[in-house]
């Protein structure tokens, strides 16, 4: 039987601060976890190696990561054979049960922010300065899908990394005209694998695909999420009354959170 498999990225990272991360997952998922690190992130792959995971390590630095890991990623799933995969960030994470215990429908799965594109001046930002503002207004009125948790099928994951890789190549964030003659990254382009995700997703460049609420579905995206629930046991619920399989953005919305996660925490 194929194995399920959780890639993620932590180039730069303490195990502290993605401990909550691997301890939550740990509890309930015992399949295959894969972090990018690293070469000299020593205590990190120390830390890893005590929850059975396994390691790809790169040379590239932390602030190039977020759009070269989609390369590493793609590598890495080319030569191994997996039933579904989660794509996900790792700092701002923790599990509530095994995310892949749901009755997905689709190939691939994408989770909602419950938030148009058109009102978040991040998301717009990014998709204006790479595709322009006409390829903008073609999806402004639809909802954000975030990109820092993708779950499918071993095949269509492929696609996926291999289209991002694509328009992450193709597709450049223009950057504003003080940066635009040094070498120096702009920093209100970090981030903009999401309008890449959501520009290839909205404009239906990747078929079969489906969608989850934020508010009634299996993963909560913290950040615009409406209401935020706690049941007794400081899970976090959607509006079906159902504990979300995992939580993103967490730190987003602290204030909120802090006294159940550190409940959790402690049952770790």
């Amino acid at each position: 039987m194929k194995k399920n498999l959780i890639l993620s990225a932590a180039i730069g990272y303490n195990f502290e601060q993605i401990e909550f991360f691997i301890k939550s997952l740990r509890r309930y998922f015992f399949e295959d976890i894969c972090f990018v690190i690293g070469k000299k992130d020593f205590e990190l792959e120390d830390g890893l190696s005590k929850y059975n995971c396994k390691i790809i390590k790169t040379s590239i630095s932390k602030k190039n990561i977020q759009f070269e890991r989609y390369k590493i990623f793609s590598n890495y799933v080319h030569n191994t054979q997996y039933n579904n995969i989660l794509l996900c960030d790792a700092r701002d994470i923790y599990f509530q049960q095994d995310p892949f215990k749901y009755d997905y429908r689709g190939s691939i799965n994408f989770f909602l922010e419950d938030y148009k594109i058109k009102r978040c001046p991040y998301n717009s930002n990014w998709i204006i300065k790479t595709y322009g503002k006409s390829e903008f207004d073609k999806i402004l009125n639809k909802t954000i899908l975030c990109s820092g948790t993708v779950l499918g099928k071993y095949e269509k994951i492929q696609e996926y990394l291999n289209l991002m890789k694509y328009h992450i190549s193709k597709f450049k964030y223009k950057k504003r005209m003080k940066y635009f003659l040094t070498l120096r990254t702009d920093p209100e382009g970090r981030g903009c694998d999401q309008g890449h995700a959501n520009y290839i997703v909205h404009k239906e460049i990747i078929k079969n695909v489906t969608f989850h609420s934020n508010s009634k579905g299996p993963v909560a995206t913290a950040f615009y999420l409406n209401k935020i629930n706690f049941d007794k046991d400081s899970q976090l619920i959607n509006e079906l009354g159902q504990p979300y399989l995992l939580v993103h953005q967490y730190d987003k919305r602290y204030d909120e959170f802090e006294k159940h996660v550190n409940i959790i925490k402690k049952k770790l």
